[in-house]
């Protein structure tokens, strides 16, 4: 809401399918779950990366060396997906995509059980 009224938000959202799409032609995109450790095991996205919200700040120089990298960032429904673009956009990483939650993910999933 406030990125409309102070200009451009630094990151896009993007749809599942087009993030299936943009994960299956690109390799080297860096898919992250920034939902918890427990939500993280009980299922993700085949070789998504765990980095919890609250820690995405704290592991910024882990994430990627080059600001220029694709990232793609998922939660459960999408919100705190958004709120780790924001933190990622604003460490100066200009390649940022939302593609919301796994729950609308229709693809194959990585389970614990």
């Amino acid at each position: 809401m406030f990125a409309s009224l102070f200009g451009k938000k630094g990151y896009q959202d993007i749809s599942t399918r087009e993030g299936k799409e943009r994960l299956s032609a690109n390799k080297n995109i860096i898919l992250i779950d920034v939902r918890t450790p427990e939500e993280y095991a009980d299922a993700h996205i085949p070789n998504s990366k765990s980095l919890p919200l609250n820690q995405v700040k704290k592991k910024k120089k882990k994430i990627a060396k080059d600001k220029d990298a694709e990232i793609i960032v998922y939660c459960l429904s999408g919100a705190r997906a958004a709120s780790a673009c924001s933190q990622l956009s604003a460490m100066g990483y200009t390649n940022v995509s939302n593609m919301g939650g796994i729950q609308s993910w229709k693809y194959e999933t990585v389970r614990s059980h």
